[in-house]
């Protein structure tokens, strides 16, 4: 690329911080035993604490906060020795007490970081600090009529009191897509370690992003817009395209208002995903808002040393160290090992199995992302149920290195395979597959000579490329000739006939 067509730098600094609201994998509620399962009919998961009755008094849920321990862990955070409830106030249908047991001043932990990694390298590595990372109760749901026009809301109190571990994060990020690849790496993380499902969909995982710009001024000052956070994003993309719109109307805000700039509020913005825009709702509230105050009815937590390192010695390898040890173990690209390990834990135990039996990482890699994962995204379902297992396919892959069929007609019997739940040798019986012999094949190589007088010439005159066109015809004679080997027989015939 010439300086000519190099794309120009943007005017600014873009800096992205994130709060993610991550749903933890429990039974049951934080501080009851309501049950958390997705679907129920509205309102039939509650009960006194829940609903803020008069009298009822809140429990916590151990395995809720040794799971938020695990996420903690994970980022590298410092995890408390004691740490406090706190209630903290606000009013909203969808919050029957009036107020949310949450954690302020003195959170379980605090001070981690995840890095993020672009393997294709469109940006350079960043290690994001985390904040902290606190428990939480959810609110309720509340769904408002967009659409019968009779402006009714209606709540739906069984997300009240669900298990929430909150990770902050400091404004490390520089881009919307960087903010998109760390949460593709956080959720990734958080599901290896069995702490949330992360789905989206269901409400397991939300995001809020705290954005605004850094700008250089000509007097060396910098000028910082004012910080919007933006709410209503319902998967990874829309935080990304939520953010590429913001930073874009911030700049076109801040060239046209400058002048303001020290008077404008800091802002809370929800995404409008069907518009593609970001539009205001509400001035952004500062902590003293909330009224924070020790929750009264909980005990405080206290975590010793052997209870760290019970929860540590339950935690199974994470996303970056799997990706570390395929790289070095069996020789694979750090593409293909970020291909494999996002895949799932499930199918790197079949990676690693396929590659110690065919006896080669980058082969093993090559079949599962070409062929494995394509008819896993064709069939659906998890690798535990592949009709295919890693000895089959390692039995597929050692006749084609025995060279008794090519890789194309490989993928044929593979195919067939998956359809059939059959094994190679039955599958290659059935379809009547055999080696084709040199002198079989030395006579056929001859009768397609014949029948192309002008791709003869072609090569000849140093078009070796031309050959290939006889590799179909051959096929067509014979469906169990090698084209790799058709090849190299035509040009041993041509180049025997002389120039």
């Amino acid at each position: 690329m010439n300086a000519a067509n190099a794309p120009t730098a943007a005017p600014y600094t873009t800096i992205v911080g994130l709060e993610v609201h991550l749903q933890l994998q429990t039974r049951t509620k934080l501080f009851c035993g309501c049950s958390t399962a997705f679907g129920a009919p509205p309102n039939t998961q509650v009960c006194p604490v829940c609903l803020g009755l008069p009298g009822s008094l809140p429990v916590m849920n151990r395995a809720a906060f040794e799971l938020a321990m695990k996420a903690a862990l994970s980022l590298d955070c410092t995890i408390a020795s004691f740490t406090k409830w706190d209630r903290k106030n606000y009013f909203y249908p969808d919050l029957p007490k009036g107020y949310q047991i949450s954690q302020f001043d003195l959170p379980f932990s605090s001070s981690g970081s995840l890095e993020v990694v672009d393997p294709k390298g469109a940006f350079a590595p960043r290690t994001v600090r985390i904040v902290r990372v606190h428990l939480e109760e959810d609110a309720g749901k509340s769904m408002h009529d967009d659409t019968a026009g009779t402006a009714d809301s209606r709540i739906d109190l069984n997300r009240a009191g669900t298990p929430l571990c909150e990770i902050v994060t400091e404004p490390d990020l520089r881009s919307p897509q960087e903010a998109r690849a760390w949460l593709n790496e956080l959720k990734l993380l958080l599901e290896y370690l069995g702490v949330s499902d992360c789905n989206m969909q269901e409400g397991s995982l939300r995001v809020d992003a705290n954005v605004n710009l850094h700008i250089p001024e000509a007097s060396g000052r910098i000028a910082k817009t004012p910080i919007v956070e933006i709410k209503n994003m319902n998967s990874f993309r829309s935080v990304e395209r939520a953010l590429i719109y913001e930073v874009a109307r911030q700049w076109e805000e801040w060239q046209q208002t400058r002048a303001e700039l020290g008077t404008m509020p800091k802002q809370t913005r929800g995404w409008d995903d069907p518009a593609g825009v970001t539009r205001a709702q509400r001035h952004k509230e500062e902590s003293s808002d909330y009224r924070y105050f020790p929750e009264p009815d909980l005990v405080p937590v206290t975590v010793s040393p052997q209870q760290l390192a019970a929860v540590r010695a339950s935690m199974e390898s994470p996303p970056k160290q799997l990706r570390q040890s395929l790289e070095s173990q069996w020789n694979i690209s750090a593409y293909d090992a970020d291909v494999l390990v996002n895949q799932g834990r499930d199918l790197v135990a079949y990676f690693e199995t396929l590659a110690s039996q065919v006896g080669g990482g980058k082969v093993a890699s090559n079949w599962m992302q070409q062929d494995v994962l394509r008819m896993l995204k064709e069939r659906g379902g998890a690798i535990a149920d592949f009709p295919v297992q890693p000895a089959g396919l390692a039995d597929l892959i050692a006749r084609v290195t025995a060279g008794n069929f090519d890789t194309s007609r490989a993928r044929e019997i593979f195919a067939e395979m998956v359809a059939s739940g059959r094994s190679a040798a039955d599958v290659v019986g059935a379809m009547e597959i055999a080696a084709v012999g040199e002198d079989e094949l030395r006579a056929l190589c001859r009768e397609l000579l014949v029948s192309n007088p002008k791709i003869v010439a072609d090569v000849q005159g140093g078009k070796e490329q031309a050959a290939a066109g006889l590799i179909g015809q051959a096929r067509k004679k014979n469906a169990n000739v090698n084209p790799g080997e058709v090849r190299a027989m035509c040009l041993e015939l041509i180049r025997a006939m002389g120039p």
